[in-house]
Formats: structure tokens, C-alpha cells, sequence
């Protein structure tokens, strides 16, 4: 009799003594894709929220921008971090396969950066100069970061060429690292990466990376004051005034609250936020501001 009452319970509840491996929003593993162009911010994030949380494990995979998309499709990939969110088709693709939507929104503000060898003769372009360069009408040669669809490759074509192809002299290179390499071993070349590569001046390998290339300054197309640049940095992306902006947006595959959950409100957060503010991106969620004043010198 005991022994039929066991295996009853056995049958509900798949074994006797079963853990339930199920993730919280701070204990469990997840796997998680992210855009390449934002791999050294992403990297401090994860960092400092498994101090914080010692019990999870988020095993970041970086890769292109439409390789994460697809990543997003599979049960084994429940959050990605790209520049864009989903259009209605595919939130309403996602449904028609889960049952509800993936949740998504902005995280924070980087940049597209353009970067230029320290030798280089020019280093200041107007949004037209760009469009020669990459469209082709321009000798110089220009350098992506990826060979595949990346967020920096789609912005640039979307938001400079307006949909026309790249030209000829336009090349992709393995990653943002081989971008930044390339561009400081070469005056004529012309380098697109995102600013979380280049920016964060607190970061020792940014800091050496800085000394062999420097950021171009772009025309402000959105200025009042005409012929005014400006180099990508979280007062000119705040201010609107450098021109080729874009958003850092999470997108979650999750319906219950899971590690994906907490890993989201971490970022979202005071903490996560400042981690976004100090690599000098711009944070979406909370807004630091700045405030100025006075010391008053004794006599």
C-alpha cells in the first residue's frame, strides 16, 4: 500500500525529491544574445549584477544585430540586447507561437562613433561627407564592425544612405576590436563603431585604445547655429547634438517573473542605469541630472 501511494505521487510529480530548476529573479542561469557593438557595457552589467546576485549565472553570447533575432526564436535564447525593438509583425509572430508578447523597451542611448587614424589629414565630416564615403564617391576607405548585419551596419544604412547600397570601398571587418585596429594602422581609413567601444575614458583598454585613434567630429544637422560638430558623448547625444544616435533596447522573452525579469529591472535601476551612465552612454530609465554650483572659498 505504501508503496503504491509513492509511486502515485512519483507519476505527479515526475520523481520523488525533484528540484524545481526553475529561475527567480535572482537565483538560475539564462542564455542571453547581444549586439556585438555593445559587448563592453554589457560586460560591466553582467559583472556587477553577479556580485550582487551570486546565485545566477548570464551566459552572454555577442554577436550581429539580426543573429540575435534569430537567437530570439529558440527556447534556449529567452533575452536579447539590440538597437531596435520588434515591429507589430513580429511581436504578433512571437504571440502566435508563445501565447503573448515579448516585453521591450530602451534601455539607454549610445552611438554610432566614427573614428579616424591620429595621422589622419581629416577628421571633421559633414553628414554628406559621410554619404560619399559610404556610398563610394569618396576615395576613402571605410570599415565596418561585422560582416554580417549588425545594428552600426543597418543604422548607417538606414539613417545616412537612406536604403541605397554601400559602396565598394566599404569593408566588413571580424568585430569593433579589428575595426579600431585597422583604422589605427591606417591614415586613410575611415572606422564605424559603437561609442561603447570607444567612449568610456575610465576603461584602461579604451584609455590605449584612444592613443592610436581619435573620434571625428560630425555636423549638428539639428542645431539652430549652422556649421557647429560635434564628437558622440552623453551631452552631445542628450542635447541632440550629434547626429547619429541610437537606442540600446532589451527584448524579453519571458511571461512569468524569471532571471530574465530580474536581470532587466537590474538594468533598469539606479545601479544598472549608473552602470550605462558611467561607460557615458545615456541612461533611458532614470534621469541623472547635472546641477551646477558654488563654492564658497573661506578666508
Amino acid at each position: 500500500m505504501i508503496l503504491a501511494v509513492l509511486l502515485f505521487f512519483a507519476a505527479c510529480t515526475g520523481k520523488v525529491g525533484a528540484i524545481d530548476e526553475r529561475d527567480t529573479p535572482n537565483k538560475g542561469s539564462i542564455r542571453i544574445s547581444v549586439d556585438e557593438s555593445f559587448k563592453p557595457v554589457m560586460e560591466e552589467q553582467i559583472k556587477v549584477f553577479h556580485s550582487s546576485f551570486p546565485d545566477t549565472k548570464i551566459i552572454a553570447s555577442y554577436k550581429p544585430e539580426v543573429e540575435c533575432l534569430k537567437d530570439l526564436q529558440n527556447d534556449s535564447t529567452r533575452m536579447i540586447l539590440i538597437a531596435r525593438g520588434l515591429s507589430k509583425k513580429e511581436s504578433s509572430i512571437f504571440e502566435s507561437s508563445l501565447g503573448y508578447r515579448p516585453q521591450f523597451a530602451v534601455l539607454a542611448y549610445d552611438a554610432v562613433a566614427v573614428i579616424v587614424n591620429h595621422a589622419s589629414a581629416d577628421s571633421v565630416f559633414t553628414i554628406n561627407d559621410l554619404k560619399d564615403i559610404l556610398s563610394g564617391k569618396s576615395k576613402r576607405i571605410a570599415v565596418m564592425d561585422g560582416k554580417n548585419a549588425t545594428s552600426t551596419v543597418r543604422f548607417l544604412k538606414d539613417s545616412v544612405l537612406r536604403g541605397a547600397d554601400f559602396g565598394a570601398n566599404v569593408f566588413a571587418s571580424k568585430n569593433s576590436d579589428d575595426v579600431i585596429d585597422i583604422v589605427s594602422k591606417n591614415e586613410n581609413v575611415v572606422g564605424f563603431v559603437g561609442l561603447s567601444w570607444v567612449g568610456d575614458s575610465y576603461d584602461p583598454k579604451q584609455k590605449e585604445n584612444l592613443k592610436k585613434i581619435r573620434l571625428a567630429l560630425i555636423e549638428c544637422v539639428r542645431c539652430v547655429e549652422k556649421g557647429l560638430f560635434a564628437k558622440p558623448s552623453q551631452a552631445t547625444i542628450s542635447y541632440a547634438q550629434y547626429p547619429l544616435p541610437r537606442p540600446m533596447y532589451y527584448i524579453l522573452k519571458e511571461n512569468s517573473a524569471g532571471l530574465g525579469t530580474g536581470f532587466m529591472n537590474f538594468m533598469s535601476l539606479e545601479r544598472g542605469q549608473l552602470i550605462f551612465k558611467r561607460a557615458l552612454l545615456v541612461p533611458a530609465k532614470m534621469n541623472f541630472k547635472v546641477r551646477s554650483g558654488k563654492i564658497k572659498e573661506s578666508d
